[in-house]
């Protein structure tokens, strides 16, 4: 059984996964300007809808962990069950979001688990929830555990382990961008770019390699390094950015999927009061 806190824990993960997709200009991946899907081969609008279609999933994870009051073994199996039945739902309408179930699911059960935690608190409860194996998960490898095991890169699976660090750092460049008077848009690009600059994306690894990771890396850091998109050195530096990783078909999904996390995880303080 679900309750009214459940429910809106979710609501307010789908809230932050069609945040992040409304945000634009990200280099390489889905937003408002590619409605026709021609650059980056998603349609944003598709994506949008679909997103909708994650929020039963996430709420019986809510529910899970608040039945469960643990990260024990036994919710993450469960979680693991709830997650690929709510990929299917997923699929039915459109698709995507895999990497973004992954991320929001055990930070909404995080949630869940302590009302009261905060930013760091939530990454750290969501880690003890990771450490435990997926008992019920398929035998057969995933394209990104394979891409991980073959380049030594953490992958998904490994950033949960580790408690969320690309999470974290990105919410301290959204406080940081705020602070110095960046709009929302501006901080929190500059909290995606923050992720694209050291983050080992599998995705990014399949498509391009070591070499076009690196590239993917250096380009992100080169606009923060210009001061970021609130500056207009930083802005033309995105464009020009944006502009290569259309060019060359590269998409870094998995920063976007963090990225929808990192909001999620900001966001909670208006969730927890039913807001």
């Amino acid at each position: 059984m679900t309750s009214r806190e459940d429910e809106t824990l979710a609501q307010a993960a789908v809230a932050a996964l069609t945040g992040q997709l409304a945000l634009a200009p990200k280099p390489g991946l889905p937003d408002p300007r590619d409605l026709a899907a021609r650059a980056t081969r998603r349609d944003h609008r598709g994506l949008r809808w679909s997103a909708k279609a994650l929020a039963p999933g996430l709420t019986a994870m809510a529910a899970a962990a608040r039945r469960t009051g643990e990260p024990s073994p036994g919710l993450r199996a469960e979680l693991g069950a709830i997650g690929r039945c709510a990929e299917h739902s997923v699929g039915l309408t459109g698709g995507g979001h895999r990497g973004a179930l992954w991320t929001l699911g055990l930070l909404v059960a995080a949630a869940a688990l302590d009302p009261s935690a905060r930013g760091d608190e939530v990454a750290a409860t969501a880690k003890r929830i990771a450490a435990h194996p997926d008992r019920g998960a398929p035998r057969r490898p995933s394209r990104g555990s394979t891409v991980s095991a073959k380049y030594g890169a953490a992958g998904a699976r490994g950033e949960a382990r580790a408690g969320f660090p690309h999470v974290r750092r990105a919410l301290g460049a959204l406080g940081t961008a705020r602070s110095a008077g960046a709009t929302e848009t501006q901080a929190r690009l500059n909290a995606l770019l923050t992720v694209m600059s050291t983050l080992q994306d599998t995705e990014l690894l399949h498509v391009a390699g070591p070499v076009g990771l690196r590239h993917v890396q250096a380009g992100a850091r080169g606009v923060l390094e210009a001061g970021g998109t609130a500056t207009g050195e930083g802005w033309e530096a995105l464009a020009v950015f944006d502009a290569d990783l259309l060019a060359r078909g590269w998409s870094p999904r998995g920063s976007a999927g963090l990225l929808a996390g990192t909001l999620f995880v900001d966001a909670l303080p208006v969730g927890a009061r039913g807001v």
